[in-house]
């Protein structure tokens, strides 16, 4: 049962439990009911739906990207490291750099396989082995498509689209600019990346048509899909800003759908795996529950002074975890 705040919101905060995790929070798993939170220095804290935690040393300095396939949670860091733990706490190292560079965009894909980059350098792990492909520049972002076992790698001026297993040449889309994200659409029919300008690119891969999506106040550092793919959310802006992909031509000529307005800034979302809902944290400490359809709002975390850096969904949908800058984080079971 949910209560009232003073804008007349439907709140739920008090449900909500607090974590002291005494780190900022770069990025949140959950591994069963296990809610995995990466510290930005070392450390994973493992906790459970009681809240009790379990701290796990990863990597001797910074963690830079996470990946996870609800199994393990795979980190890189500044120390040159992959790094994969499960629930039990058991991290083993997947991958080492040997010029000890600094890792720091990750992807998980089919049949337990890990991507990593270091510097220029994309790199696949399969049970089968290791193969590299160096871009034009630093890599800026990778993603494995849902279909097959095919590669995205952003860099400067465009994308690159990779068949690790197979000898065939890479392909390169292009698009002027710094790409420092990539996600494939649900069916994968559309990439999208994330840009240094406050804008998102994407191509529509049957005919490698340009997308533009503009209009944001800064760089989108946030985006998710909702569980049908109908929608892709994201933040960067002061509403929740979310292109529609029902049709074929995806967000080609139409407008996107504002939900949630806030005198601060979207920082980061999460769609719900099984219900037209999604998270949405704030720069001013804010999270929401709302509502696809209508926008209808539930206040999870009332305004703090930090801004939330992460959001996860469990798998079922039913455990929803936040972070903060300043180590402070929470765990909702709705």
């Amino acid at each position: 049962m949910s209560v009232m705040n003073e804008a007349g919101t439907p709140s739920i905060a008090e449900r909500v439990r607090r974590i002291d995790v005494g780190a900022p929070v770069m990025a949140i798993h959950f591994l069963g009911q296990h809610a995995a939170f990466a510290l930005g220095e070392e450390a994973l804290l493992l906790v459970t739906p009681e809240g009790e935690s379990r701290r796990v040393a990863v990597h001797g300095g910074a963690i830079l990207a996470t990946a996870s396939d609800g199994i393990r949670v795979v980190t890189g860091g500044d120390d040159g490291k992959v790094v994969a733990t499960d629930a039990s706490a058991h991290s083993e190292t997947v991958a080492e750099d040997a010029k000890h560079r600094w890792i720091d965009r990750l992807a998980l894909g089919p049949d337990a396989a890990v991507a990593w980059s270091a510097g220029k350098t994309a790199f696949v792990r399969t049970g089968k082995g290791e193969r590299a492909l160096d871009q034009p520049s630093t890599v800026g972002g990778l993603a494995f498509a849902p279909k097959g076992f095919r590669l995205a790698i952003a860099h400067y001026n465009g994308a690159t689209l990779w068949f690790p297993n197979a000898d065939a040449k890479p392909e390169t889309l292009q698009w002027k600019g710094s790409h420092l994200g990539a996600s494939f659409n649900p069916d994968g029919k559309f990439l999208i990346t994330t840009m240094q300008e406050p804008v998102l690119h994407g191509w529509r891969l049957a005919d490698r048509q340009d997308l533009r999506m503009s209009g944001y106040s800064e760089r989108v550092r946030s985006l998710a899909w909702t569980r049908d793919g109908h929608w892709l959310a994201t933040g960067g802006s002061e509403q929740i800003v979310l292109w529609p992909f029902q049709a074929k031509d995806g967000p080609m000529g139409k407008q996107p759908k504002m939900l949630a307005p806030l005198d601060s800034r979207v920082t980061v979302v999460a769609c719900h795996p099984k219900q037209d809902v999604l998270a949405a944290g704030y720069a001013n400490g804010t999270v929401l529950l709302v509502r696809v359809e209508d926008g209808a709002e539930i206040l999870v975390n009332k305004p703090s002074a930090e801004a939330i850096t992460a959001l996860c969904w469990d798998r079922a949908g039913v455990m929803l975890a936040f972070g903060t800058e300043d180590g402070q984080a929470g765990l909702l079971t709705v």
